[in-house]
């Protein structure tokens, strides 16, 4: 069962629930893969790789919203955001250990010849396919960083 026919049997859990904050967030992954699949362009349908950037796309703008309000001192609208992330987070990929990241890093500076901060686009290009939505832009950016000698 793909997560496109998962989310929609949770939305209908959701709703015989009353699950408020679930049935919110399901929503807006709804409209996300529609809008993903009704774009100029696109088939009409959307693959698992789509599904997995839409919802860390939808995963950052509430963790981006939610240290907004924080620091504003907004705490009920920063309580939403991360009820919001935490719904999200359960249909994301499970997000790999440092430890298991920097081995995929290390294959992949060793498979690329990378040798300087200059390779580091094609080093992290690599390791973004490899990890698919295991491990967030940032983490695997300063793991190359490092581990390239920045």
């Amino acid at each position: 069962m793909s997560l496109d026919q998962n989310i929609n049997n949770e939305l209908k859990e959701a709703m015989l629930s009353k699950n408020e904050i679930k049935l919110r967030t399901i929503k807006a992954i709804k409209a996300a893969f529609l809008i993903a699949k009704t774009e100029k362009g696109a088939s009409g349908e959307i693959t698992a790789e789509q599904e997995i950037k839409i919802l860390q796309k939808l995963f950052n703008q509430r963790k981006e919203s939610f240290d907004i309000f924080t620091k504003e001192n907004r705490p009920e609208l920063a309580i939403k955001e991360k009820e919001e992330m935490d719904v999200i987070s359960s249909y994301l990929p499970k997000q790999l250990d440092d430890e298991a990241l920097k081995s995929i890093v290390q294959a992949s500076i060793s498979e690329t010849g990378a040798s300087s901060i200059k390779d580091m686009g094609k080093v992290i290009g690599m390791v973004s396919k490899k990890v698919a939505g295991q491990a967030e832009g940032a983490r695997i950016s300063a793991m190359v960083k490092e581990l390239l000698g920045a």
